[in-house]
């Protein structure tokens, strides 16, 4: 399987890293204080910006400036549990640089920590809850990314894990790969357990190698 593409955009959590031990620590202490459910909570952030989660469960809107820093607090010092997931590397160094982006729902600081925990390259192109003002499942990141890389949103592949993800990448006009199993909850095509033997060269992205989950 060959999809001709300009340029690749990776979602980051689920799909080039493994956070969610730290997601887990973070937010269930982060419930717990507050009296929530925390199996409830850690279910639904997957995709999601922290500011857009502490919007749905905090009520009183003059509490959600401190409740949003003390979760990005907590997400920041359990970013050392982050873990590189399979073929990421390999992936990411084989690709010139410019012709990839992240496109995260975390904040930059997190980002950066987490992708340094894992021993990954930072992208040129970062795009974070930071840079916008509407987080997925709205498209604004993965646009702003292809604007930065210089190409099409309709010539990028978008690789994402959540359905919030997968939304905001095909109403950017991108063709979307889900990746590992939390991409088979999305209405992709085309899932694969992670990102072992995809290549890409000459605007080609090659799955040949590739497992797949769904085709």
């Amino acid at each position: 399987m060959k999809i001709p593409c300009q340029g690749l955009l990776f979602d980051n959590d689920g799909v080039l890293v493994d956070s969610d031990a730290g997601v887990d620590q973070a937010w269930s202490r982060w419930a717990r204080e507050r009296g929530l459910p925390a199996e409830e909570v850690t279910a639904m952030v997957h995709g999601r910006r922290s500011a857009d989660t502490v919007a749905l469960l905090v009520d009183d809107p003059a509490e959600r400036p401190a409740a949003l820093a003390e979760i990005d607090r907590l997400e920041i010092e359990a970013a050392a549990l982050t873990t590189a997931l399979p073929g990421a590397l390999d992936l990411l160094t084989a690709l010139p640089q410019g012709s990839w982006a992240i496109v995260t729902s975390g904040v930059t600081a997190l980002a950066r920590a987490r992708l340094t925990a894992a021993g990954l390259p930072l992208p040129l192109v970062l795009i974070t809850a930071d840079d916008v003002t509407h987080g997925k499942p709205a498209p604004d990141g993965y646009r702003a990314a292809a604007e930065k890389l210089g190409i099409d949103p309709a010539t990028a592949v978008v690789f994402e894990d959540s359905v919030a993800g997968a939304t905001a990448g095909a109403t950017a006009g991108a063709y979307v790969i889900g990746v590992g199993p939390r991409g088979l909850d999305t209405d992709v095509s085309v899932v694969v357990p992670d990102l072992r033997g995809l290549t890409w060269q000459d605007g080609v992205l090659d799955l040949t190698a590739a497992r797949l989950l769904r085709s």
